[in-house]
Formats: structure tokens, sequence, C-alpha cells
């Protein structure tokens, strides 16, 4: 068991590491869409990188037909294992709708034996996320 700030000092140095491992600017909060962000998620279970919705239910519902409208380009381009959730509960209750994809081995981010698998899936897999956003967001946005 580690306290609580020594998990905290764990998740800041992963972050770290991972920023000098792989420097580069990611999209992420900077999609000019209110409620459209890129995501890493990384804890005690699982790593994931995430496409999520969190706006009000109308723009959801919109953004959401058109991600939906291109999920064979992302599948077949892309991401091919994306995993498309128009209901989406985040552990705090909100729903939200996401489209992820989950890193298909135990990592925790107490085990450093695991980051480098965990900093490559990220950098691989968000690269091609961010490469399908770049490619298709005037189709998004419009």
């Amino acid at each position: 068991m580690f306290s609580k700030e020594e998990s905290r000092l764990l998740r800041q140095e992963f972050w770290t590491s991972f920023g000098k491992s792989f420097p580069r600017k990611w999209v992420l909060y900077d999609t000019k869409i209110k409620g459209f962000s890129f995501k890493f998620h990384f804890d005690n279970k699982s790593a994931l990188i995430a496409l999520d919705l969190e706006d009000d239910l109308e723009n959801r519902i919109n953004y959401w037909e058109k991600l939906t409208a291109l999920k064979g380009i992302l599948i077949s381009e892309y991401l091919p294992d994306a995993i498309y959730d128009e209901e989406y509960f985040l552990d705090n209750g909100k729903e939200i709708s996401r489209i992820y994809l989950p890193l298909e081995q135990k990592v925790s981010i107490h085990n450093k034996n695991t980051w480098r698998d965990v900093m490559e899936f990220f950098n691989k897999n968000m690269s091609l996320f961010e490469a399908f956003y770049e490619e298709y967001q005037d189709i998004i946005k419009d």
C-alpha cells in the first residue's frame, strides 16, 4: 500500500517521465470544441486513451452522430480496437459519451515495471487518435 503522498509522487513522476520520454504537444483539451477532449488515463488497475464528449446533451448527440458516421474510418485506418460508448459513466456518476482504447494488459501506476509499456501505448495510440482528429476535424466541427 502507498500513502496518498507516495501515490501522488509516483503519479507525478510517471507523467514527468512520460513528457520527457515522448516530448510533444498533445491536442488533449485544445480541440476548439466545448466539451470535446482527448484524455490519457492511468491508475492502479488500467490505462487507456479516450475522446470524451462532456457537453450538454444536445451537443453530445450532435458530435456523437458525426463520430459515429466516421467510425468505419477510425476503426479501419487508425484504431481497430476502439470502443464506442454513447453512455459512459465516470467514477463520479457523470454520464458522458466516450470513444476509448484500453491497454489490454495488467498495469499499475504504482508499478514502475509497467510504465514503459504504458508510455509506448499512450504515444502510439494517442498519436493515431490525434491524426484521425486532424484529418477529420472539419467534418466534426461543421
